[in-house]
């Protein structure tokens, strides 16, 4: 073996190499094509609305501005969790003053025994 490498194009003679022009149908035709072969057009279609669109309806922004600005995480049960979410709701109030409500229960219930 030689240390050149051989030219694949070595005995072709590509100077006078011209592609075909594409074949394209008229679009009547591909219409007629992409509708018997069950394709949907992608173009947006302008539908009169009879009702305006009202928005879905949306759990309870529960964002306020109450100084508390620590965050506290920790894991619990899942119905640990939605009891706390259910009670919080049922009372009108915000995780925080949830939680300082519970605080201040448990301190007074536990203070007592020591």
């Amino acid at each position: 073996m030689g240390e050149e490498r051989a030219n694949i194009f070595a005995e072709d003679d590509l100077a006078e190499f011209k592609p075909a022009p594409a074949k394209r149908p008229s679009p009547a035709v591909a219409k007629q094509a992409a509708a018997a072969a069950g394709f949907v057009s992608r173009e947006s279609k302008v539908v009169p609305i009879a009702q305006p669109i009202t928005p879905p309806a949306r759990a309870p922004q529960r964002r306020h501005r109450t100084g508390r600005n620590v965050q506290f995480n920790m894991k619990a049960k899942s119905e640990t969790i939605a009891e706390f979410v259910a009670i919080a709701d049922a009372q009108g109030w915000v995780f925080g003053e949830a939680l300082e409500k519970a605080v201040e229960l448990l301190r007074a219930k536990y203070q007592k025994i020591s």
